[in-house]
């Protein structure tokens, strides 16, 4: 098995220097279904085999399993991991018992914290499960206000006055390469930017081919700052792998898809159809086509997952897909089309 993965952007063109090609690693953390050590242990493997050189977890990810997986690997290569939440102790959760997602994680309970104090403590002990002493990228993870409704205000406020002061001591030390934020919404990256220097946003869901209301405002203003953006989510919760099939319960965000959604998935599922191509191929390569754009991280929780990623990204698409898409009116007028 063998493929030029590590393959970045010309240097210049993002600050960020990552591969194309990344691994999400929340399924590392028993995302929705456990999995055993000796899968995901594989997984991670597979991945450096088939010349995957990044790699994305957080603390968040089965409370510590992710992390602490990886540290338990021979995993070299690059890496981010995220603050914003603290891991406190508890009693060992019964077997099978999933909670915020993940089933049997480690015995810790997430607490969100973007303080100054919160931030050091949860990048020290990520540190001591990842094993390393260094990270290449640290986001502060889940800000927003659909995330944390009322809340959003408050963390926000100590993200600003203490968390973000952290990020910078973090990164003017050595410890990190790179800082900025790990999350859902693309709103609350553009009300930080005029009170911090960030680096790279990692978006989940929200630039996708399915998805680009990000090209209106705010992905001009990161090319024009100069801000990476990392595209997590690419499939958009499984429905640009799935498609749309007769009496089957598609999911989009995590929730049953709305009927507009349903519409435009049908539309774009068709159109590969058409030339022949998985819908997935087209949605892991189409964000890497915007300038800003510097990784896609689709999560990935075995081997057989890893190979079936790489494959979907080595595949070569027609241009005349992209703009037959474009023609159709399923592509934001502005998107930048990957060249075949």
């Amino acid at each position: 098995m063998t493929y030029l993965l590590s393959t970045t952007r010309p240097v210049g063109t993002t600050p960020v220097d990552l591969p194309l090609l990344g691994y999400g690693a929340g399924a590392l953390g028993n995302l929705y279904r456990a999995i055993g050590d000796e899968v995901a242990l594989a997984a991670i493997d597979t991945a450096r085999q088939a010349g995957i050189t990044y790699l994305d977890t957080a603390p968040h990810y089965g409370q510590g399993l992710s992390e602490r997986r990886i540290g338990l690997s021979d995993w070299r290569g690059k890496i981010s991991t995220k603050v914003g939440r603290r891991l406190e102790a508890i009693a060992p959760p019964a077997a099978g018992f999933m909670r915020h997602g993940f089933v049997d994680g480690d015995a810790f309970e997430p607490v969100f914290d973007y303080t100054y104090d919160g931030v050091m403590r949860a990048f020290k002990d990520s540190l001591l499960r990842l094993g390393r002493d260094r990270v290449d990228v640290l986001l502060a993870h889940d800000l927003g206000r659909e995330t944390h409704g009322a809340d959003h205000g408050r963390h926000l406020r100590d993200f600003l006055d203490g968390g973000y002061k952290a990020m910078r001591s973090l990164k003017d030390g050595g410890l990190v390469g790179a800082i900025g934020l790990g999350v859902n919404e693309w709103q609350v990256c553009a009300d930080v930017l005029p009170y911090t220097d960030l680096d790279v946003f990692l978006l989940a869901g929200r630039y996708t081919l399915l998805e680009q209301t990000a090209l209106d405002s705010f992905l001009p203003e990161c090319q024009r700052r100069n801000i990476s953006i990392i595209v997590g989510g690419p499939y958009n919760s499984g429905i640009l792998i799935e498609g749309i099939k007769p009496g089957g319960v598609t999911h989009y965000n995590y929730e049953p898809a709305p009927a507009d959604i349903i519409r435009r998935v049908a539309g774009l599922q068709s159109i590969c159809a058409d030339h022949r191509i998985p819908l997935a191929a087209a949605a892991l390569q189409f964000p890497l086509a915007h300038p800003t754009v510097t990784c896609v991280i689709p999560g990935m929780a075995s081997s057989e997952q890893v190979i079936s990623n790489v494959d979907l990204f080595s595949m070569k698409i027609p241009s005349s897909l992209w703009s037959d898409l474009k023609a159709a009116g399923l592509l934001h007028p502005s998107a930048p089309l990957p060249q075949a």
